[in-house]
């Protein structure tokens, strides 16, 4: 790779260990992918949950951010993902003692490199929307996927000692979806009836994706009747993330790149009602008891907590039911002074500010609660979550409430 004479410096350790490590490793992603040099970024956003990190990622963190102050700071606005678990509600979602204590640990790290705790994954929804054009370093699958589509702006998906070298570098190599040739549309499918709701739309991601798999394919996709609503398209983009590796899609007429983007040669794939019905029957669990139903994975939207109050309605959650509500603490604020996470909780509901589910140890707390079926509205959440010991059903918002208040599927 081609380094300029600040890059080399600080590969040579003129600007401090943290600075040495953090372009050392870019060096080492950029030559396995072939990187022509840097680009510089204008923010980043680390995935850092200590469910992934574990003591081991933790002390990694600690040792670095013991360097003098000038060293370890960030050079770029540098946020987080959600983290391992909210510190208001943790004991009531059988997460212990230890995971805490180890949490609070990873964040006196992250505050050290001077990293802002904004501990979500819908950060392009209340922080630092990005630009079209710009380029960055973001680390959540679903993050970066909006990142690339909807506002244009060019980011791999950046692991997180990744994504901690570009906020200490401000930059990061220059490959893939921050290179035109990459962001070109290589696959065409042509839709044929509308989704009807949020796990429809993540249902349209998830047939796209499975068609897909693979990080290099760039789907185009026809046929939409009208623009979809940005949650709308945070659960199509989740969710072709997690079943496709997809970083970029591109909606003529919605999402930003220009036409010459998108002309992807051959014929497209037809995806209608049947498909859509089909997608969302495979996850069906008709009459069966529900352990805890889900609202997570992207983390809500304000308009979406509105949603859920309004589909409670003042009834009560199932005894044997857990409903749990995950949203970013600027969401949560938001909530909390409009009434409605009041109105959340007061049918038993757990609602909990910068966490998600499925990096939260969800393992652990299947295993300290008895949990087994999980009913939620995220396809992006049926498909990572039974690795870790759950059946989980797919449904609308609405039904996800239902199944909460009768402790049931309908």
């Amino acid at each position: 790779m081609q380094l300029n004479d600040e890059e080399r410096a600080m590969l040579a350790g003129a600007l401090g260990e943290p600075r040495r490590w953090a372009i050392a490793h870019q060096v080492a992603v950029g030559e396995f992918f072939d990187a022509a040099d840097m680009v510089p970024v204008a923010q980043a956003h680390i995935m850092a949950d200590t469910e992934s990190l574990g003591e081991a990622g933790v002390a990694f963190l600690e040792r670095l951010a013991a360097a003098p102050g000038a060293e370890r700071r960030v050079r770029v606005p540098t946020l987080t993902d959600p983290r391992g678990l909210d510190v208001a509600v943790y004991k009531r979602l059988g997460q212990s003692a230890a995971m805490a204590a180890l949490e609070a640990r990873a964040i006196a790290a992250l505050k050290a490199f001077g990293v802002l705790m904004t501990d979500t994954c819908i950060n392009y929804q209340t922080i630092l929307p990005p630009v079209r054009g710009e380029h960055l370093a973001m680390g959540d699958t679903g993050v970066v996927i909006y990142t690339n589509s909807v506002f244009g702006a060019r980011s791999n998906f950046e692991g997180g000692p990744s994504a901690l070298a570009a906020g200490l570098t401000g930059r990061t190599p220059r490959y893939g979806f921050h290179l035109d040739a990459c962001r070109r549309a290589t696959r065409r499918f042509r839709l044929g009836a509308s989704p009807r709701d949020l796990s429809e739309w993540g249902a349209l991601g998830g047939i796209v994706g499975r068609a897909c798999g693979s990080y290099w394919e760039v789907p185009l996709i026809e046929g939409i009747a009208a623009p979809p609503g940005s949650d709308a398209l945070k659960h199509f983009g989740a969710a072709l993330a997690s079943y496709g590796s997809v970083a970029l899609f591109h909606m003529p007429g919605v999402t930003a790149e220009p036409a010459a983007m998108a002309d992807a040669a051959g014929d497209a794939v037809a995806i209608g009602r049947a498909e859509i019905d089909a997608f969302v029957a495979g996850y069906a669990a008709p009459g069966e008891a529900v352990d805890v139903v889900v609202f997570a994975a992207p983390q809500l939207s304000l308009i979406e907590m509105q949603e859920v109050a309004d589909a409670i309605g003042g009834r009560q959650v199932h005894p044997r039911t857990t409903l749990l509500v995950a949203t970013s603490p600027e969401i949560k604020h938001a909530a909390d002074r409009m009434g409605l996470t009041a109105r959340i909780e007061a049918s038993g509901a757990v609602v909990a500010a910068g966490m998600c589910f499925y990096n939260s140890y969800a393992g652990e707390m299947a295993e300290a609660n008895g949990w087994r079926r999980l009913v939620t509205n995220s396809a992006k959440l049926v498909n990572i979550i039974g690795g870790y010991g759950y059946r989980p059903s797919l449904a609308s918002l609405e039904r996800c409430v239902e199944a909460a208040v009768a402790g049931r599927m309908r």
